[in-house]
């Protein structure tokens, strides 16, 4: 959101960042969420049905909500001008009737100098926050399967959604050497851990589009990616580094595989790099613009 909003005012807008909308004047709305502002996207084209507006689908909105509570999505996407996806994918969850409202916006990531490696250890990242969705121990229980002479570590940068995740965490680096839980932490210095490691784990469930892929990207760092809608939309269907969610067996090859196969190391290298210009900022600023001029 706050990328965003950065981007619209360089673009020349006066941008106002709220909860909820509150019938103030405005002449264009972006929602966050078409299922969480149901009732702002509603009042908003109550109130002004000839102004645009534009919805940004989340992960929880296409591969969640329009099954489990589908009327306030489906008044939210029936209400929008346009629809805002993160990646490619999206599109075969939307109902047919409203797909050509759909455009594809890729989140950017600036460029990142990668750090110095480790070479008492091979550090992978894993960043997100702790919760079901994310499947977050899935890297650490793969670690533990790996042969003595393997020097991985997994790091992992992300808040506990309760304390039970915090306790998780923290019997799993009791336990498992090779596991390290720095919990949340300041923008910056995840961008320094992901600029030092040799790959990055993403295990989630379901994700609408995960940024940090993009920033994964940006930094030329490979992703071991669970094969989902979000990741295969971002990376492609070809990439070779995705395993079945929730497969801890299949992440443990791939993690083996990253660390003793320079060859495979290098491929997933070259697979990243070329998508590294989908994840361009000028890209996304230009998005912004043929967006609005669309609209205007």
């Amino acid at each position: 959101m706050l990328r965003w909003r950065r981007i619209l005012r360089e673009l020349g807008h006066e941008v106002r960042v709220a909860n909820a909308y509150d019938g103030s004047p405005t002449d264009l709305m972006v929602a966050l969420h078409a299922w969480r502002s149901a009732e702002s996207i509603r009042r908003f084209h109550a109130l002004h049905p000839d102004r645009p507006l534009i919805v940004a689908l989340s992960g929880t909105d296409i591969y969640e909500y329009i099954a489990r509570d589908p009327a306030p999505v489906l008044h939210s996407l029936a209400c929008a001008d346009r629809l805002l996806a993160l990646q490619d994918l999206v599109r075969r969850r939307v109902p047919m009737r409203f797909r050509s409202k759909l455009r594809v916006l890729h989140q950017s990531a600036p460029p990142l100098s990668p750090g110095r490696k480790s070479t008492r250890s091979f550090d992978v990242a894993v960043i997100g926050h702790l919760r079901h969705v994310k499947d977050p121990m899935r890297a650490a229980l793969a670690a533990r399967r790996l042969p003595a002479s393997s020097r991985m570590r997994i790091v992992h940068y992300g808040a506990a959604e309760n304390p039970r995740w915090a306790a998780a965490s923290k019997a799993e680096m009791a336990r498992n050497p090779r596991y390290v839980w720095r919990g949340d932490r300041p923008r910056a210095e995840v961008r320094r851990l992901l600029g030092r490691a040799r790959v990055m784990v993403l295990s989630s469930r379901s994700e609408g589009g995960a940024n940090v892929i993009s920033e994964a990207v940006a930094a030329k760092v490979p992703i071991l990616a669970s094969r989902i809608d979000g990741s295969v939309g971002l990376l492609g269907r070809d990439y070779p580094g995705y395993f079945p969610v929730g497969d801890t067996v299949a992440l443990a090859r791939l993690l083996h595989r990253a660390e003793s196969e320079p060859r495979y190391l290098s491929r997933l290298q070259h697979a990243i790099a070329r998508r590294a210009s989908l994840f361009c900022p000028a890209r996304e600023k230009a998005a912004w613009r043929k967006l609005i001029r669309e609209l205007a």
